[in-house]
This record gives structure tokens, sequence and C-alpha cells, in this order.
């Protein structure tokens, strides 16, 4: 299919995303991109609407502690008052981890209840090994007392932040094609089969053949055989390490382990099709807080577009974050529904019984994992690139192991086209290395920030 990871899903005439894709982006070009290729009509204004949801109580996100203490009650609101006090008094001693420095700002008790459980269902790592500065990206560095302050200061600094000035996160509105993000990718591949050009779908990449210090062909699996492709230049979105073990000749042992050491985070959703007046929240997504519960986000398809649901029905997609290969990836589709019935029904959502059809999508690697070692892996396939096979180009998030948003892997394949056509010289390894995307403008441990990354974890085998 075309789209990757923004691909829209069909399935009896219900469209549903693979995670949600806000259109909005600071880079100028690839939103010039996206309304050459849908005309105005084709696009919809949504609101930005997402909340956490916890002991069956809606909070805003991102988390505004007022708002946070008055729904957690009183009695609790005042333990977590008390909790911020003592990390005054008491700072955690490590606050390099995700756990150390949203409790040295925040309390532990706001900690546990909104931090803690989430983090750990998306990385699968207790949140006492993911590295501080993801912390500091996802909620702006803030204090307690910051953030409290910063909606008082806003309301009497009274004019609206422009586009350049607004953190990605914190948008209140953004565009969305009207039968979702898989509108755009389809539209494009219809132009380009009119400009000439063929798009050949369900077709593997068995091998890049390469001689001389460059690729001269690909080489395809179609139809139980293999066609071979020349090729002047190849531009890559497969996974990076995928990408490597193709070449042939092999690339040297060496290279073939750092490719192997790369590792992903796999995805599934499964959608289910409600009546729509079971769902009386508006939100594009809640994200769920509860432990007891694996899914992490409930996408709410209806709220997106309307064109994306039919016949008064939406569609609710429960979000999981798994590892190929494990019981949730491996389970029937008939299990992965009624587990995400059951589970919409145990926070309080939905009954079960209201639930009519489900579909489940899996998506592999949708998530490239930053380990310890992945950024000098990464770094080894790049020098090996260069120096045997420099017309090869990877390009996107898994094509460059790199957390983009969807933005920034479009203007990475942008500045390739023009680095082959025009000699640019663009390096779009330095796409999204861009400070003022950060929610905190610097980072404390002084790795290089993108606007979007992933937090850093501990080697596992």
């Amino acid at each position: 299919m075309v789209g990757g990871i923004s691909r829209t899903v069909q399935r009896d005439g219900y469209r549903f995303d693979i995670g949600g894709h806000r259109f909005f982006s600071k880079v100028e070009r690839v939103d010039h991109f996206w309304h050459e290729i849908l005309t105005p009509d084709e696009f919809l204004t949504r609101p930005r609407s997402s909340r956490i949801y916890y002991r069956g109580k809606f909070f805003d996100y991102p988390l505004k502690p007022v708002n946070a203490l008055r729904s957690l009650g009183f009695i609790e609101a005042v333990r977590c008052a008390l909790s911020f006090v003592w990390v005054r008094v008491r700072p955690p001693k490590d606050q390099t981890t995700l756990e150390g420095y949203i409790a040295a700002n925040y309390g532990w008790r706001l900690y546990e209840h909104f931090f803690k459980t989430y983090n750990e269902k998306v990385w699968a790592v207790s949140a006492s090994e993911i590295s501080a500065d993801w912390g500091a990206q996802r909620i702006k560095g803030m204090s307690l007392w910051s953030a409290l302050w910063e909606p008082l200061r806003a309301r009497f600094a009274g004019a609206r932040k422009n586009k350049a000035e607004q953190v990605t996160s914190l948008i209140e509105e953004f565009q969305y094609p009207k039968y979702g993000p898989g509108m755009m990718w389809e539209r494009c591949r219809d132009l380009v089969e009119a400009a000439g050009s063929k798009v050949i779908m369900e077709t593997p990449v068995i091998a890049i053949r390469h001689d001389g210090g460059r690729a001269v062909s690909v080489i395809a699996q179609t139809d139980g055989g293999a066609t071979e492709y020349a090729a002047d230049h190849v531009i890559s979105s497969m996974p990076f390490s995928t990408l490597l073990r193709s070449m042939d000749p092999p690339v040297p042992h060496a290279v073939q382990q750092a490719a192997d050491d790369l590792g992903f985070r796999d995805f599934l959703s499964v959608a289910l099709v409600v009546p729509a007046d079971k769902v009386p929240w508006t939100d594009n997504w809640i994200y769920i807080h509860a432990p007891e519960v694996k899914t992490m986000r409930v996408q709410n398809f209806g709220s997106w577009s309307p064109f994306m649901v039919r016949d008064g029905r939406n569609v609710l997609g429960l979000e999981y974050t798994v590892s190929e290969g494990d019981e949730w990836w491996t389970a029937s589709d008939e299990e992965l529904i009624e587990r995400g019935k059951a589970e919409l029904e145990s926070l309080g959502l939905m009954n079960a019984r209201d639930v009519e059809a489900g579909y489940v999508v899996r998506m592999p690697k949708a998530y490239p994992l930053y380990d310890q070692t992945y950024a000098a892996n990464v770094e080894v396939l790049r020098k090996w690139l260069v120096e045997n096979a420099p017309n090869v180009h990877p390009v996107g998030r898994n094509g460059m192991h790199k957390y983009n948003n969807q933005d920034h892997s479009m203007y990475t394949a942008m500045l390739t086209v023009e680095n082959i056509v025009e000699d640019a010289g663009h390096d779009i390894w330095s796409v999204n290395v861009e400070e003022e995307y950060h929610e905190e403008k610097a980072s404390s441990s002084g790795r290089s920030g993108t606007g979007r990354d992933a937090p850093v974890l501990p080697k596992r085998q």
C-alpha cells in the first residue's frame, strides 16, 4: 500500500489510520506540496483535541495541573501538592532518567498518575531506564509552578503565537485530508502514473546489485520469479537495516552486524465499529494511562473526519505497541478484537455488546528504537554507503532509522531529489535537527536533538 505508516486502511467502507497524522508543518515547502497535491476542498480544518483518560475521568493533554488536581479530588490533590513540595526538599538523586526528571518537576505522585504507565506501555521498559531528554521534549521542561503560570502569562500577553513559534505538539488546529492521510499518497500515485511512470505494488526488493562503487540495478520478486531493473540512483524508504542486508555482493560482516543490531517497536491497531451516539467525546484520540489495560491510545476516527465513517457509525482504534512475534502480534484477529472489546468495557468507555464489527491492522517496524549503540550502528551503515554505493539514498523514518515526523520524512526525500537532479549537496541527515522544534530548547545531555525524537533505551538482547 502507498503511504507507509501514513497510509489509510479501508475495510467495508470504513477508513482508519495507523496512528493519527495531523497535517501541520513548519517546513513551508512541505506544506505547499500538500496543497499542490490536494485541492482546498479536500482538506478539513480540525480542532486539536486530545485528553488523558484515567480512573474513569478525562484530563487535559498536555497536562494542566489545575485541571488534573481538580479532577483527582481534593484529598489526592493535596497529596500531589505535598509530593511536589517534598521533591523541592529532597529532589531525586538521578535526574538524567525520565523518572527522575519528571518527578523533580512534578512530584512523585503526579509522575505515578500521568507519566509512568503510558511511557512504559509504549517503550516496554521502566521509566527509570529512559533518558531524561525524552521528557524534556515531551513536557516542555515545565515544573508544576511554570505549568500553572504559563496559561496566565499567555492570557495577559493576548496575541496568538505565529506558526513559526508554535510548539508542534501544542497546536490548536490542523488540516486533515477528508478521507485520511492515505488520500494524499493515493493521489500522488495517480499523478506519478499519469505522468508516464510505473508504480509496482506487492513486489519486494530482494537485492540491490552494486559494482565499481555504485549501485547498478535493483532486483525485485515478481510472480515467483525475479526482475532486474537497471538503476542510475536508488531512493529507499525500506528499513535501513534491510537496505544494507539487500546489497549484492553482501556487505562486510561488521556492517552486517551493525544492521542486525538496529531494533524496532511494532504496532497493531484494533479498529472497532460502534454506534456514533455511543461515543460522546469529540477528541481525536485519548491517551490511556490505566495500567490494567494494554492499549495505550484510542483513536476516534469520526472526530478526525466524518468521511472516515458511515451510516451513523463510528470507528474507535485501540493502539498497541508490541514486538513482532510476541503473544499480541501472533494472536488471531478474532482474539484481538475480543481483547479490544473487553478493554473498552473495563475502562468504562463502551459496552462490549455495542461493538458491531472489528478489524486488525499490524504495522511492523513502526518505531525505530534508539538504544545506546544505535547512533554508532547508523553511522557504520551511512559510511559504508558513502564509500561503496553513494547513489543509494535512504530517506524517511525507517529508511534513515530516524524518528521523524511525517513532514520531515517527506522533506528528506525532497532534498534527496535535488541532490540527484541538481547536485545540491543537501545534508539530509540534518533535517529535523532544529532547536525550535524542541519543547525545551537545549538537551541536558548535549545530544543533538530532533524535533520529534525517540528516547534512548537500555540495550536488550
